[in-house]
């Protein structure tokens, strides 16, 4: 603790955030349910005409938005690792918790629906799990709703699948509304980007 006190460099930094994307490296896993974090951060990189790179436990890109210094991380831990790399990042980057904003797929919502949350459980994700063994469950994920349409003992195949068709629609639209959330978030702030959005 001292150590912070002494060092200015080790004081967090109130206009950085840390914006993660869940899901799995390597081109079996593109495109599939459970790597809609990746997609997500993916179109954001796009638009904001950055790319990413290799880095420690991820690919990482830096985006800047209204003053705002965004890190978009990928990791590369496979999803059940994900809180190695969540954690990293926010103590090499001195990113206070309460801006890390985690993307993630979730079974308990409908397709494409949204849900921008402060805190919470894992909710059987592995991914979740991970990151709250290692900072603790205080911290805001965005669920980003991919349905629950498979027979039993069909879910790991549903989650790792792709989309159909009639899916790519509603998910791409999705995708775009999940990107104005995140520069909401990063803007005015948790509670208000929760009432705006969570009610759509």
């Amino acid at each position: 603790m001292f150590f912070g006190i002494f060092n200015r460099k080790a004081t967090p930094d109130p206009m950085k955030y840390l914006i993660v994307g869940i899901g799995n490296i390597g081109q079996e896993y593109a495109n599939t349910r459970h790597n809609i974090g990746f997609d997500t951060l993916d179109a954001f990189a796009e638009a904001s005409n950055v790319v990413f790179e290799p880095g420690r436990f991820g690919d990482m890109a830096k985006a800047k938005y209204k003053g705002r210094t965004l890190l978009l991380l990928k990791p590369s831990t496979y999803v059940n690792l994900s809180g190695k790399a969540v954690n990293y990042w926010l103590n090499k980057e001195k990113i206070p918790q309460e801006n890390l904003l985690v993307i993630v797929d979730d079974l308990a919502l409908p397709l494409a629906a949204l849900r921008l949350r402060g805190k919470g459980g894992d909710a059987g994700h592995n991914g979740l799990k991970s990151i709250q063994e290692l900072i603790g469950a205080s911290y805001s994920r965005l669920r980003f709703g991919i349905g629950n349409d498979f027979q039993r003992g069909q879910q790991i195949d549903f989650v790792l699948g792709r989309w159909n068709e009639e899916e790519k629609g509603p998910v791409a639209e999705a995708i775009e509304t999940a990107q104005e959330i995140i520069k909401s978030y990063v803007t005015v702030g948790l509670v208000r980007t929760m009432n705006q959005y969570n009610k759509k």
